[in-house]
């Protein structure tokens, strides 16, 4: 099988995934950064009755159709204790911001746009026009109004609309479940001391963290050894947990002790492909099993985290309704960069914002895939295309961003 394209790659892994359909019913206070699966529509009306946009006086506007007008004060409005009196000719009525506009009362005189003369007595400053300041019944949405739709990701903004419409619940569509299975009879658990022969298994907090970022839910199975009956059991148990991507790290090669494509493979998947034109990562593995798609990541972890900033991200936010983010960006090479193979390159880089504004960009020395310590370190990655030549200093290069620059 001939190597692919990163970016036919990637068009053929989303092309195979559908959009997660269950939905749930989520609480208001759980629903940041939720879809909307189902429209919400207002349950009452708002504001529920004509109120002051200011503190001031509501009267007629006739009253105040020209300066010096001298008003009777015959009461109070504030929010939550309106006036219930009616306000007429030659009248005023003390209101303040939200309060319900009285009855007969038509416009809101600002306060310092009267005088007080003493007692319940008032003279107009300035010529009020009817409605000002003044806001009318149903201004915002009235009840059963269409206000979220199918689509729409919960925010701030989205979130306190629906309460204001008296909404404590939305239908979202539930998160794509990704369950993640590290293999490897070298591996062992974080704060778990390895023997002289094994190694931590590290790429599976960052692989989780990417998911969970991208609009996933997380179902880590734990390390199974280099078995063909453990690797059945880790998957039979994501498929029973209806897991929508089964991620695998390591053993997805072809070497004595990669099990994952034959074993998947007996199980019932469908190899869409594997082995990508790309560094590092080359030996990435798709395919489809029952409705969940497989996800056969490189066990070294800078292979890992690179495939599932390029894979596994759009592919989350691609099943669950949102788009990826955008890391695409262009950067001035601080250094020559070489001519780059038939495989496209990523490396790992450092960016700074120069006084200009202009985004910087300096790669790390070494590249080997071994050394972690510089993917923290790296706020992104260069992209060097198939076949790139050289770049002197000052040139323009792409970039994967990971994190803004200091």
């Amino acid at each position: 099988m001939s190597l692919l394209s990163v970016e036919d790659a990637l068009a053929r892994l989303i092309s195979g995934a559908g959009k997660v359909s269950r939905t749930e019913v989520i609480d208001l206070f759980n629903a940041d950064g939720r879809v909307l699966a189902e429209p919400v529509s207002a349950a009452l009306t708002q504001p529920p009755f004509d109120n002051s946009a200011m503190d001031g006086y509501a009267l007629r506007a006739e009253d105040a159709v020209a300066l010096g007008r001298r008003l009777d004060v015959i009461g109070e409005s504030a929010a939550g204790r309106r006036f219930t009196g009616t306000v007429g000719k030659g009248q005023a009525v003390r209101i303040f911001t939200g309060a319900p506009m009285p009855e007969g009362a038509e416009a809101v005189l600002l306060q310092e746009d009267a005088t007080r003369l003493g007692g319940n007595i008032i003279e107009t400053k300035f010529v009020v026009a009817k409605g000002r300041h003044v806001r009318p019944r149903g201004q915002d949405f009235v009840e059963g109004e269409v206000v979220l739709n199918v689509g729409d990701i919960m925010d701030a903004g989205r979130l306190t609309v629906a309460a204001a419409m008296n909404r404590p619940q939305i239908t979202g569509y539930t998160r794509p479940l990704v369950a993640v299975i590290a293999t490897g009879d070298e591996l062992v658990s974080a704060g778990t001391a390895p023997a002289p022969d094994q190694i931590v298994a590290s790429s599976i907090y960052g692989v989780a963290a990417l998911a969970k970022a991208a609009g996933a839910d997380v179902l880590y199975l734990g390390i199974v050894s280099d078995e063909k009956g453990q690797i059945e059991h880790a998957v039979a148990k994501a498929r029973q947990a209806r897991a929508d991507i089964i991620v695998t790290l390591g053993g997805a090669s072809v070497g004595d002790h990669d099990l994952i494509q034959p074993v998947l493979k007996s199980m019932g998947m469908e190899l869409d492909f594997w082995k990508i034109a790309m560094r590092p990562g080359k030996p990435l593995m798709v395919g489809s099993l029952g409705d969940a798609r497989v996800l056969g990541l490189p066990g070294n972890p800078i292979s890992s985290l690179v495939c599932s900033l390029l894979y596994l991200e759009p592919l989350v936010a691609h099943m669950a309704h949102l788009r990826p983010p955008r890391r695409g960006a262009t950067a001035i090479a601080a250094t020559a960069l070489a001519a780059n193979d038939h495989r496209q390159d990523y490396l790992r880089a450092r960016l700074m914002r120069r006084p200009d504004g202009a985004l910087e960009v300096h790669s790390f020395g070494k590249q080997d895939s071994s050394q972690m310590k510089i993917f923290a370190m790296a706020d992104c990655l260069i992209v060097r295309p198939p076949n790139a030549g050289a770049l002197p200093p000052g040139a323009e290069c792409d970039i994967l961003t990971l994190r803004q620059p200091a």
